[in-house]
């Protein structure tokens, strides 16, 4: 199973089908009872989607920082992955280009996030 974490993204509900189709169950839940769940279930995965917010807003949902610790793989995306480097002690700047398209990355430290 796969846990879904749904940051109010538009496509949060076709990357659960997406997977679904793959013959993987998939449980959407809001992000107040996302640790909660993921104790309880122990799923093989965690999705964190995105959602139309920036990290830093007032009211910005987020997540109790223990998922982390749990040992279980988070593929995030967009926000989520706002989130995660956030919360995993990096910091969301803009970008000199357009939200979307070819971005380089570059790797300072090698840590929990990159290994």
């Amino acid at each position: 199973m796969i846990v879904l974490v749904d940051f109010g993204s538009q496509t949060a509900h076709l990357i659960s089908r997406r997977v679904r189709d793959m013959g993987v169950t998939v449980e959407i839940v809001e992000p107040d009872d996302a640790y909660n769940f993921v104790k309880q279930t122990s799923p093989k995965g965690i999705i964190f989607s995105g959602g139309p917010l920036s990290v830093y807003e007032d009211g910005a949902p987020t997540v109790d920082p223990r998922i982390f610790s749990l040992g279980i793989p988070i593929l995030a995306i967009c926000y989520g992955m706002q989130l995660l480097a956030l919360s995993l002690g990096g910091k969301v700047e803009g970008a000199e280009v357009g939200e979307f398209g070819r971005s380089d990355l570059h790797v300072h430290e090698h840590g929990r996030l990159l290994a």
